[in-house]
């Protein structure tokens, strides 16, 4: 049975459960298809501690971690009240279709209904039909404001090494 637990950064069981899964993430074509450096490895999960705006959802079958949802507390202007990205979602390949994603998608959403977030947001590849599939069936939908047409994600690295 899979069982969806919050992620508690000091622990090292969830510390290294969290790695994992991203450098699986990443190492998918869907991430990259390169996994996370040493680097960020050795200092993402104190990085996210430092910020209590940040959460990380693990997934476990057993005591084995099988996926992952990291999400950033961001801001609405335009309904004066926070709203919930989800930055990361991952499963291993092995447990998709199995209904895990759906399972963190659940948790995330109460957790930021108990923060008082007016919305999610994500980001998704235009080619990944099948994620893409399970956001819908979830609720989410594209951006789109009428004529103006469908919001694009953008993005300007700050230094000549890519994140």
């Amino acid at each position: 049975m899979i069982e969806i637990t919050l992620a508690d950064y000091s622990n090292p069981k969830h510390r290294n459960a969290v790695i994992a899964m991203l450098d699986a993430y990443a190492k998918d074509p869907m991430g990259g298809g390169e996994g996370i450096s040493d680097e960020v490895k050795e200092s993402l999960i104190d990085e996210m501690a430092k910020r209590d705006h940040v959460f990380s959802l693990l997934a476990y079958d057993g005591d084995t971690p099988v996926g992952v949802a990291n999400c950033v507390e961001g801001f609405s202007t335009f309904a004066a009240k926070p709203l919930m990205n989800i930055h990361d979602i991952a499963v291993i390949p092995e447990y998709r279709g199995k209904g895990v994603a759906r399972k963190l998608l659940e948790e995330v959403k109460t957790l930021a209904e108990f923060r008082g977030c007016v919305k999610l947001t994500l980001e998704v590849l235009e080619n990944n039909d099948r994620a893409k599939q399970a956001y819908k069936n979830f609720g989410f939908e594209p951006y789109e404001l009428g004529e103006v047409g469908q919001a694009e994600f953008w993005e300007m690295y700050l230094n000549k090494d890519k994140a």
